[in-house]
């Protein structure tokens, strides 16, 4: 072969070492990392971090300021619902253009399903709850309370899971619940004083839009651990669903030809912002996938969570709003939440474990005193 390493790996072959023929194949075959159409596998760890890193960077930067760009509109804060249906059928387009570029890859029908249609019918109704409330929401808090919330969506995942899936967690992770919870309340607090656009039911909305995502992280994740599906699929049924959904409801309320109308006349914000939120979305969700994959869930939520404390100061940078310190206090709690749950992640840590440490730390400090007393005396 015209490759120096695989003429070398064959002639590790012929040596007989059956530890370096375990080596080799896993230096042939590296596991396969590819976004969309974009093959990364030949890339090392770090280039494949850094690429996933700027496309989450980058491409939610721009989903953040694209919706927050279209609701400071004034006129835009009713039509939340509307929006959400553009973003569905955008989704549904590149679903669909996602799955055909798969089949040709794999040679897969491109219309194949693994998971029922009755788990779909359950997930298109917590999306539709997921993105509806989350961007009606909007119409009703400031953008950076809407992120806050966001952050704190590992309390009701945490209890979706216990529910669902039967998880159990360690005590690490209640702490990060429990710092949310405060960090939250504060940040809460401090918009309620200051901010004019403030409303309890934009907490209402926000709340059960972070329920919604919760469960639906964890029938996603049931689904796919059961019949290996392809994200594809999830996103193409649940969107398609989702859209048939919302569109029979506003026929039904009879709010669809007026909502229609109101953004044929603002064509750019509801069509043209529309899609390049919805792209960068999209775009974004398989980026997030990608680094999961190449560096692992806890370094994935650490970029994120760095993206989120970025799309908040873009977000008082670019669009006037009141400020207050307590912004950042309560902020910074939140972060604390989030470190703790990543530190879960690595450390699995229980309430045995915690008390070892503290009374090794103990005695470790009554030794020291008492070989300083010596000392002295």
């Amino acid at each position: 072969m015209s490759n120096p390493n695989v003429i070398q790996i064959s002639g590790q072959y012929s040596n007989g070492s059956e530890g370096q023929q375990r080596k080799s194949s896993i230096d042939e075959d590296p596991p396969e990392m590819r976004i969309l159409c974009f093959e990364l596998t030949n890339y090392n760890k770090t280039t494949q971090f850094l690429l996933s890193c700027a496309g989450v960077f980058v491409l939610y930067l721009l989903y953040g300021y694209l919706q927050e760009l279209i609701f400071t509109e004034e006129e835009f804060k009713s039509y939340g619902w509307f929006l959400t249906l553009i973003q569905f059928g955008y989704y549904i387009c590149f679903g669909v253009i996602e799955r055909h570029v798969e089949a040709r890859r794999s040679g897969m029908p491109a219309t194949q399903r693994k998971i029922p249609m009755r788990t779909y019918v359950i997930l298109a109704t917590l999306t539709l709850g997921t993105m509806g409330l989350s961007n009606s929401s909007l119409g009703y808090l400031n953008y950076p309370t809407q992120v806050i919330f966001k952050c704190c969506k590992l309390i009701p995942v945490m209890i979706g899971s216990i529910l669902i899936q039967g998880k159990r967690y360690g005590p690490l992770d209640f702490a990060a619940a429990l710092a949310m919870c405060i960090g939250l309340a504060w940040f809460t607090l401090a918009d309620s004083q200051v901010s004019p656009n403030f409303n309890l039911f934009g907490v209402a909305m926000i709340s059960g839009a972070l329920l919604c995502d919760a469960a639906i992280g964890n029938v996603q994740e049931k689904a796919m651990r059961e019949h290996k599906a392809a994200s594809s699929e999830i996103v193409l049924y649940s969107y398609g669903l989702g859209f048939i959904y919302l569109f029979v409801i506003m026929m039904v309320t009879g709010n669809f030809f007026s909502d229609f109308a109101f953004c044929l006349q603002h064509s750019k914000e509801a069509f043209f912002y529309g899609f390049l939120f919805s792209l960068s979305g999209y775009l974004g969700i398989h980026f997030v996938l990608a680094l999961v994959k190449s560096s692992g869930a806890p370094i994935a939520a650490t970029v994120t969570t760095a993206r989120k404390a970025v799309t908040i100061a873009i977000s008082f940078i670019f669009f006037s709003k009141p400020f207050t310190i307590q912004y950042v206090w309560s902020g910074l709690i939140v972060v604390l939440g989030i470190y703790l749950n990543v530190y879960s992640k690595k450390h699995k840590l229980t309430l045995n474990d915690i008390k070892h440490k503290i009374k090794h730390i103990t005695f470790n400090g009554r030794t020291s005193i008492s070989r300083k007393y010596l000392v002295e005396v």
